[in-house]
């Protein structure tokens, strides 16, 4: 039995805590302000950007989960959580070559937005100032722990998310032409990927630097609402009208991710929809 410590244990991190405690593991979470139920984890509440706060933290912890998330959506927000966080919280932890380390990051840092495909190997190239910070955080992580995995997730969905049933509900316009891509993950696939990572880390596996984390089927926003306005036995949304320059986004593989090992619980949007909706 090991013992995990999640640092901003949120809507990924709890489902990931229930897996780690079937597994047999023991589990700590850090949070801002920690939930009233305890879903079985040792909760200290703490704030990764604030050091003074993270004196309570236990020291015989095995493997680190980082999926902090920032407060707000100011440059300073990510700052304090991708790398300003991590930093702080390693230095709490104190010196250990055997420990496990994961962060949390975004495809963000592609910035891509031609439709290309993008992997472990395409260079990030963020357009946007948290992107960037995004990335630095990454770049500072492997410094301060050469031997920690960064794992870039594409979008987050699952239950009580409900943003793009809302959309088709609301009857919203879509581009369609050119397509443009969306990659996502559902969460139960989020928490797994994260698990089975930690499970690697502790057996000793040596782990590349960065995965990506993403469904095997980038597909374009007006086929995903389209599919999820059939589960819901309604007329599809319309066409947007078409123009100059609309945004194509990128789209992610996943093959160094499924090369390693995991197989994924929802392949793709159709399987991951029918059961929020279905």
């Amino acid at each position: 039995m090991a013992h995990v410590l999640i640092a901003g244990a949120g809507y990924v991190g709890i489902e990931l805590a229930g897996i780690l405690r079937a597994a047999g593991h023991r589990v700590t979470g850090l949070r801002r302000t920690p939930p009233v139920a305890d879903h079985g984890i040792a909760w200290i509440a703490a704030d990764v950007a604030q050091p003074d706060t993270l004196a309570a933290l236990p020291h015989d912890i095995d493997a680190v989960v980082c999926a902090m998330a920032p407060a707000g959506h100011r440059e300073a927000d990510y700052r304090a959580v991708y790398v300003d966080g991590p930093a702080n919280l390693l230095a709490a932890l104190g010196p250990r070559r055997d420990r496990g380390v994961l962060l949390t990051s975004s495809t963000g840092v592609y910035g891509c937005d031609n439709g290309d495909w993008v992997d472990e190997d395409t260079p990030p190239q963020p357009t946007t100032a948290t992107g960037r910070v995004l990335l630095e955080g990454e770049w500072n992580l492997l410094k301060l722990c050469p031997g920690a995995t960064v794992v870039r997730f594409s979008g987050i969905y699952g239950p009580g998310r409900t943003l793009l049933v809302d959309r088709v509900l609301a009857r919203r316009p879509v581009q369609k032409e050119p397509p443009a891509y969306t990659n996502r993950i559902h969460r139960d696939d989020a928490a797994r990927v994260l698990a089975w990572l930690v499970s690697q880390q502790l057996a000793g596996a040596r782990l590349p630097e960065c995965l990506v984390a993403s469904d095997d089927d980038p597909a374009p926003m007006a086929e995903v609402l389209a599919y999820i306005a059939e589960l819901l036995d309604v007329p599809p949304p319309p066409a947007a009208p078409a123009e100059a320059g609309a945004s194509r986004n990128k789209r992610c593989r996943n093959d160094r991710l499924r090369e390693l090992g995991y197989t994924f619980l929802y392949p793709s949007y159709r399987e991951g929809y029918e059961d929020l909706v279905g």
